[in-house]
């Protein structure tokens, strides 16, 4: 393999791999094993490649999940009126969602105001984290009023909830209030997010009508 270090090696044939189209963007990498396996080299030299074509932004390691080949950065108006299923599927990128929490709860003072509802009146509470592929993109907290949703499910909202707005229940957004301010990530958003809790980030706060 000539006097290169045997993990620049390595590197190179990742590469190539790349640019012959058999690893594509978002791809998982096998893991550490199976390349240590593939190569015949140690997990310290397997690290040491990894590094590299992460560092040169070949690569992406997501901590819990794996590493993957990087995809070009996405980029969309956070301002319109679209879901982000739409928005990344316009791309053809596969989206998905985790639910965390599913619950009925009843609406307090603000939910009443923001919502028009009544002190009687329950919503639907629920907070996911929207991936694309593999990778967290954005945590969601959505509250729905039970009157107008009544069969509103967990399925649903593993997927798209403006679609079952829109398509199923055949109601229009005739137009949405949306408030968006920067803060630092609170512990949980980091964890869920996979981000710094050092870094700021964007909190968008809409009210659909």
């Amino acid at each position: 393999m000539g006097h290169k270090p045997l993990y620049r090696q390595i590197a190179d044939r990742i590469r190539e791999q790349i640019a012959r189209g058999e690893l594509k963007p978002g791809d998982a990498l096998p893991t550490e094993s199976a390349l240590q396996t593939e190569f015949g080299v140690s997990r310290v030299t397997v690290r040491q490649a990894l590094r590299q074509l992460v560092e040169q932004q070949i690569l992406e390691s997501i901590q819990g999940s794996g590493t993957y080949v990087k995809e070009e950065r996405v980029n969309y108006d956070i301002f319109q009126l679209t879901s982000f299923d739409e928005k990344l599927s316009d791309r053809h990128v596969d989206t998905h969602s985790e639910v965390l929490i599913f619950e009925v709860i009843p609406a307090d003072d603000f939910l009443q105001q923001q919502l028009q509802i009544t002190p009687q009146d329950r919503v639907w509470h629920v907070k996911r984290v929207r991936y694309r592929k593999q990778k967290p993109m954005a945590l969601e907290e959505t509250w729905m009023p039970l009157a107008l949703f009544p069969d509103l499910t967990w399925q649903v909202m593993e997927n798209s909830k403006y679609h079952f707005i829109e398509e199923v229940k055949k109601m229009v957004i005739d137009r949405s209030e949306q408030e968006i301010i920067p803060l630092m990530p609170t512990e949980e958003m980091s964890r869920l997010l996979n981000i710094s809790q050092t870094k700021p980030i964007l909190e968008k706060y809409r009210v659909d009508i």
